[in-house]
């Protein structure tokens, strides 16, 4: 594990239950990401295993269990994924590293990554992504939402904890570029002004895309 990503485990095993406090319960006051939700599970439900990836609480995973999909999470902190089994009884949740994942090529039918590529450098997305394509069987669905801006915003203090991580912002046609690049064919594009007093006040966009 490179420093990068020890540093983002650290930040996140530290943060792990307050984070839970924050947002397990966020998608409701958030109907356009139930919506996408929604369709995204009609999409996979009874195509095989769908994951969570960046799954944090487990808050998506949870709620794509309960639409009939074969939902389970993946998140590099340890802490999270302990706090994400206690609170969702009965889902399976591992840790797991999205750049160098543990899954057979083409295990999954889905991917659901809600914001999971933020702290993605841009060097490494294309990596990434082509990571993502291989757990993926053929055909198989990415639904990915993530923070619209330029540059990077860094923390030294989160939710009270002294830490030291990246937030990286995206437009939608870089993120539409790297994926293509990395083997997957966009199918919707979406943004969202963000909902007031529910979450960072940053644009979010999503991206459907195909693996090709």
């Amino acid at each position: 594990m490179d420093r990068l990503t020890a540093g983002l485990q650290t930040a996140y095993d530290s943060v792990a239950e307050e984070y839970a406090q924050k947002f397990f319960h966020e998608l409701q006051h958030k109907p356009f990401d139930r919506k996408i939700l929604d369709r995204f599970a009609e999409r996979v439900r009874c195509l095989g295993p769908v994951c969570d990836l960046g799954c944090g609480p487990g808050q998506v995973a949870r709620y794509l269990h309960e639409r009939g999909v074969d939902a389970f999470g993946v998140d590099l902190s340890p802490a999270m994924v302990q706090v994400a089994q206690r609170l969702n009884p009965g889902l399976r949740f591992e840790q797991g590293d999205m750049r160098a994942l543990s899954a057979a090529d083409g295990a999954w039918a889905g991917i659901a990554a809600f914001y999971s590529v933020i702290h993605t450098p841009r060097e490494g997305a294309v990596s990434t992504f082509q990571e993502l394509s291989r757990v993926l069987r053929p055909e198989g669905l990415l639904l990915l939402a993530f923070h619209i801006g330029t540059g990077v915003i860094h923390l030294d203090e989160w939710m009270g904890k002294p830490l030291s991580v990246d937030f990286v912002l995206f437009s939608a046609a870089e993120i539409e570029g790297y994926l293509r690049e990395s083997g997957f064919r966009i199918e919707e594009v979406l943004q969202r002004a963000p909902y007031e007093k529910v979450e960072v006040p940053s644009r979010r966009g999503y991206v459907v895309a195909r693996k090709e």
